[in-house]
């Protein structure tokens, strides 16, 4: 199926003149698809509509929201489309696929115990010292995973610790990052060539995969014994972890690269201790003592 896969990104990119943002962006909702597929062990023209009905069911089990699962449909219809279109299949079985009408969900987050054996675990999976300042990376900044694999290594100021980060649209937003990633990345700056340039790269001068990065995600998580995380879990844990150590919701806003303070209202869930908490400290007759 990475034939297929591969063949369809560059259809995007020299037929449809689509940004490699955009291109990225359809790569990480690909990749989830085919590890899906592939761990159903069916093969690409066997996929059915029931398989992918089955697949948006998948993503609601792990908190996405009706406008993420509305999108990789949509990734889904275009790639089984341009599938027909080059006659490897003889039916789209997406066609007839309509977006279900799901309760908005929100993703879970990890508790910091649990992104601490994340971490831990990514540390042990070979290549370890790429995979562990992957992840180190990934919550000590809340990057989307299609950002990630987009770093390349001028976007990294060690000094006064800031990523430069290209988010949807191209937009550029500025990241600091802490101890414990700048240490990761120390350490890999000193194995990892800057040149062809990607922060973490991949074969034949390109970036690292989406679909590598969410496969380690996946496999630190099972050794941790944690259940359904994914890279956009590990993002959802900074912002709520952020947002419990006192981080404002504008910062927050910045820090994800939201346009729109809604989406990151919607983003967050706030914890009842961490609301009981807040009000305890903030509240004048809350009745806590000085």
């Amino acid at each position: 199926m990475n034939s297929q896969l591969d063949s369809f990104l560059e259809y995007l990119r020299n037929n449809k003149a689509s940004s490699e943002n955009t291109v990225t962006n359809y790569a990480v909702d690909l990749a989830q698809f085919a590890d899906f597929v592939e761990n159903q062990g069916i093969a690409l023209s066997e996929i059915t509509t029931p398989l992918i009905r089955a697949f948006l069911r998948s993503l609601a089990g792990f908190g996405y929201a009706n406008s993420s699962i509305a999108r990789k449909l949509s990734t889904v219809k275009a790639f089984e489309l341009y599938l027909l279109e080059k006659g490897l299949i003889a039916a789209d079985p997406a066609a007839s696929v309509r977006s279900p009408r799901l309760p908005e969900r929100l993703p879970r987050a990890l508790s910091r115990d649990g992104i601490e054996r994340l971490i831990e675990e990514a540390w042990k999976i070979k290549p370890s010292l790429r995979n562990g300042t992957i992840l180190e990376v990934m919550y000590g900044c809340g990057v989307r995973v299609a950002e990630l694999v987009s770093l390349r290594w001028e976007d990294v100021d060690l000094d006064e610790r800031w990523l430069k980060v290209r988010g949807k649209g191209d937009k550029e937003r500025l990241v600091p990052f802490g101890r414990y990633a700048k240490e990761a990345l120390i350490k890999w700056e000193a194995v990892c060539p800057r040149e062809p340039g990607f922060l973490f790269p991949g074969k034949a001068g390109a970036g690292i995969t989406v679909r590598t990065v969410h496969r380690l995600v996946v496999q630190a998580a099972r050794n941790a014994g944690l259940e359904n995380v994914t890279p956009h879990s590990v993002r959802h844990s900074f912002a709520t972890h952020m947002l419990e150590g006192g981080a404002s919701l504008n910062v927050l806003q910045e820090l994800l690269g939201h346009e729109s303070l809604l989406t990151t209202q919607r983003y967050l869930k706030i914890t009842p201790g961490h609301l009981r908490d807040s009000y305890m400290a903030a509240h004048p007759r809350s009745g806590e003592e000085e």
